[in-house]
């Protein structure tokens, strides 16, 4: 659709005129409604394009190479209109200018004028701007986003065709959160990008709906977040919330209810509001602020609406309150006039400089004022004078105005915050045209204003810029939004009385948890010597002795201290109460951990033998070709060291909180673990066996258990175990549990076994394996050999049976974390009475007795 069309169908249906006092030349547009006759008489299709109303003509504008929209809020107020829908409306007309918003609408052209001025952005061409008073009103925002659509005349009417004029490449605005909406839906139809300086609701964020807008300030997301980080760094838990009847208000309301509540803080009352609404609604308002028993009241508002409530609140004065106020407002001088509202406390915009914007905003001659109507009513209404024509009653300006001894909003430059804004957004604007238009090569860069471009290529290039300007980062995240930082201000009062916005913190979002803060004392309005920080609760902490009861209907904030009944009431499982018995307090949980003195001793031991094993396998790998190594089946005797070595660091699974997959994995490994161990010691003394059989005459017994039977028999013996435990895994594994039977004055975390079963199968079948091993180490021992390894083996085997033997009763007996110690006692016990019975002779004669390291000495001959 042809966007003169669309534009016609809109404003067919609206009454979109131009304010009274900003009326376009007679002869600029036409109206022209119905078929009309041409020139031969003929009768012309009565679908030709017309415009219904008048252009509204924008407040400053500049001719350009590439033009660049504004709108903002320079007048407070709409008027009114009644439609009797038998004569043409009137005009909407504005009233009530707003100082700041006019500074904000001359930020805008002094940044388009200093990029006009650089030789390094945008080099040899030069940016227009059509700057909009959208009068805070969502139909007069909504018709001049239509007419930025088509630049400043929307149509040009030439006989019966209508021409379209060129559209801008994207828009600065709007200083409120609905209009910035309304207007990001009907230029983001064009994928005309609108860059906004103070639209902070959190709902513009969606690209889903808003996939052309950007802002340089950042989201309420943010600031709801912060402000119930501040609130609860006070301690306050009861507070009242007003807002704006609007999408500023309510959504950013919505967000910090949100973070309060996952906070720990109740509200009392939430209250919403608007300028236009009628008085009895700001008063009920006022009187539900009067009435509460909340000490803190956040005002989630606009300037322009709370400048209304707190009027209606110094008409008849309420009892102290601590104000905690949004970007909004808390910064605006034109507030400060609210004595009552001393102490207020709130998150701003950071301050900022922008060097040459005061000699440029003071740089008001006469002839300037004259040929702009809104300088001439800024002017009169500065100085409370007339330019021009007026009423006798009214004085007339004779020259003596000095706008240099102007106290305004507008001429305060002193701390620039949202002006810095809008600035940024300027700049970011044109470094997307920049990059849009100019190739930069080698140190020059080339820039055409013939290039021609469209704001779809302007809002491509938004996404990817990323520049610092007057030492201001300027970039964009994925949802349109800039890096959030905000400045903690507060409104303390001066040696001569009045209120003053003095800095006494940040909160930045990107820092880690727990960096954000003030550094200076904060004023609570009336509190003892301006610093005490006030009590707002619902309820006092419960004395001892006492216990809460919640209030029916109210928040959990609210409560009754009741005494305890002489009756006793029981403490929850997982509570025990304390010696007076007047209280329930949180039982300890209690487990063998790495942090404390036997958790740390049993891991050294546990670390400590598995090096050994590593350490004995290492020598024995050096002296592989020597005859003791050889004489003793090396194969074997390597395997065993790296069971050993998996025995001593399982019992490391037995230290620690357990966890579904500790309990698992302690008691099937340490049982997979002992049967290869156990497997690889069957299999060496069985070969001792074989071998003195083999010497007899005739015998042929070792083929029968060479090296591919022995390793067969381990891997039989050590499947049978591994077959038991994914039995007992499948069926009903080992699971983490809290005791709280064993002891009633802490809470014990162990390993529930699931099936008893299949815990004592795996050690009942270890038990098996070694008894069968002690057997036949004892049928061997003595063998005629002079380094006979079955005794030693012997040996080893009393020792792992012995422990294991003991170890059933204590274990069974053993109360909480001691029952896990003598398991890993046990584990470690039997480890090393293996290491060194076995391999610990023979180290020795390795290390310190070579000359016995021989065949000859081995086979007993002199």
């Amino acid at each position: 659709m042809e966007i003169s069309v669309l534009f016609l169908c809109f404003i067919s249906l609206f009454d979109l005129n131009s304010p009274g006092d900003l009326k376009a030349p007679e002869n600029s547009l036409k109206q022209q409604v119905g078929p009309r006759e041409d020139t031969t008489g003929a009768t012309a299709p009565s679908d030709i394009c017309r415009l219904q109303g008048s252009a509204r003509l924008p407040a400053f504008s500049k001719d350009g190479d590439f033009v660049i929209g504004g709108v903002f809020s320079i007048h407070h107020y709409k008027v009114t209109v009644n439609h009797n829908y038998t004569t043409m409306p009137e005009p909407f007309r504005c009233r009530v200018i707003d100082h700041r918003e006019l500074r904000l609408s001359h930020a805008m052209v002094f940044a388009i004028e200093e990029i006009n001025n650089s030789t390094e952005l945008l080099p040899g061409i030069k940016l227009g701007y059509q700057i909009h008073d959208s009068c805070a009103a969502v139909p007069v925002a909504v018709h001049v986003a239509f007419q930025l659509l088509n630049s400043l005349d929307p149509v040009f009417v030439t006989g019966d065709n209508c021409s379209q004029s060129g559209m801008v490449m994207a828009v600065v605005g709007e200083s409120g959160s609905t209009p910035s909406i309304s207007i990001s839906r009907v230029i983001g139809s064009f994928d005309i990008p609108l860059v906004s300086h103070f639209a902070t609701c959190a709902c513009l964020s969606d690209k889903q709906k808003y996939p052309s807008f950007f802002r340089t300030i950042p989201s309420d997301q943010f600031q709801a977040d912060a402000l119930a980080k501040l609130i609860k760094h006070f301690g306050w838990t009861w507070i009242g919330t007003v807002c704006s009847d609007s999408d500023y208000g309510n959504n950013g309301m919505a967000a910090f209810l949100h973070a309060a509540q996952k906070e720990g803080i109740c509200v009392e009352y939430s209250e919403s509001f608007y300028r236009s609404h009628p008085h009895s609604r700001i008063k009920r308002v006022a009187d539900v602020i009067r009435r509460s028993t909340a000490l803190i009241v956040v005002a989630f508002t606009t300037s322009g609406d709370l400048r209304i409530l707190l009027e209606e609140l110094s008409h008849e004065p309420s009892p102290p309150r601590q104000w905690i106020g949004s970007e909004s407002w808390v910064t605006d001088s034109e507030m400060l006039r609210f004595s009552f509202c001393a102490g207020t406390i709130g998150f701003a915009i950071q301050r900022s400089v922008i060097p040459g914007l005061r000699d440029f905003l003071l740089d008001l001659s006469p002839s300037k004022v004259a040929s702009s109507p809104v300088l001439t009513e800024f002017w009169e209404d500065s100085f409370n004078c007339r330019l021009g024509k007026g009423d006798r009653s009214e004085r007339m300006c004779d020259g003596s105005e000095d706008i240099m001894t102007l106290q305004s909003p507008y001429t305060d430059t002193s701390e620039l915050r949202i002006s810095n804004m809008v600035y940024k957004a300027v700049y970011a604007i044109a470094h997307a045209i920049h990059n849009a238009v100019c190739q930069d090569t080698n140190a020059t860069t080339r820039c055409s204003k013939f290039t021609t471009i469209n704001p779809k290529q302007v809002l491509a290039q938004l996404k990817t810029v990323n520049f610092s300007q007057n030492g201001y980062a300027v970039s964009f995240d994925a949802n349109g939004d800039p890096v959030a930082s905000y400045e903690l201000v507060n409104w303390k009062k001066s040696g001569s009385g009045s209120i003053e916005v003095v800095p006494v913190g940040y909160y930045d979002a990107s820092l880690p948890e727990g960096t954000n803060g003030g550094s200076v004392k904060i004023s609570f309005n009336w509190w003892v010597c301006m610093s005490q920080v006030p009590v707002s609760v619902c309820s006092d902490s419960c004395p001892q002795g006492t216990r809460k009861v919640l209030q029916k209907g109210k928040p959990i904030c609210c409560y009754d201290c009741v005494q305890y009944s002489p009756e006793c009431i029981p403490c929850l499982d997982d509570f025990w109460p304390n010696p007076e018995r007047n209280a329930c307090f949180l039982k300890p949980v209690e487990f063998l951990s790495f942090n404390e003195v036997l958790g740390i001793i049993l891991a050294v031991f546990s670390v400590g033998g598995a090096c050994l094993a590593v350490i004995t396998a290492a020598v024995f790998f050096h002296h592989r070709a020597s005859p003791i190594v050889r004489a003793n089946n090396s194969e074997l005797s390597f395997l065993l060291l790296f069971s050993l070595t998996l025995c001593f660091l399982c019992s490391l699974t037995f230290i620690g909180a357990p966890s579904q997959l500790s309990c698992m994995l302690r008691h099937t490994a340490f049982g997979i673990t002992f049967v290869l161990c156990i497997s690889c010691v069957l299999g060496k003394t069985v070969v001792v066996l074989m071998a003195f059989r083999a010497t007899l005459p005739g015998s042929n017994v070792m083929k029968w258990f060479g090296p591919p039977q022995q390793r067969m028999t381990v891997v039989t013996f050590t499947s049978i175990q591994v077959l038991i435990c994914i039995v007992w895994l499948v069926v009903n594994p080992p699971f983490p549990v809290r005791n709280l039977t064993t002891y009633k004055e802490r809470i014990i975390l162990e390993c529930a076994l699931g099936s008893s079963v299949g815990f004592w199968a795996v050690l009942g079948y270890i038990g098996l394996l070694a008894a069968v091993c002690l057997v036949l180490a004892v049928l061997a021992r003595k063998l005629p050999d002079n380094f006979n390894e079955a005794k030693m083996i012997t040996f080893s085997m009393l020792i792992f049976c012995a422990v294991w033997i003991t170890f059933i009763p204590a274990y069974v007996s053993s109360p909480g974390k001691f029952t896990v110690a003598v398991e890993i006692f046990a584990i470690l016990a039997s480890s090393f009475g293996l290491i060194l019975c076995i391999f610990a002779p023979k180290c020795f004669i390795i290390l310190f007795k070579p000359e016995k390291n021989s065949k000859k000495h081995l086979m007993n001959k002199k």
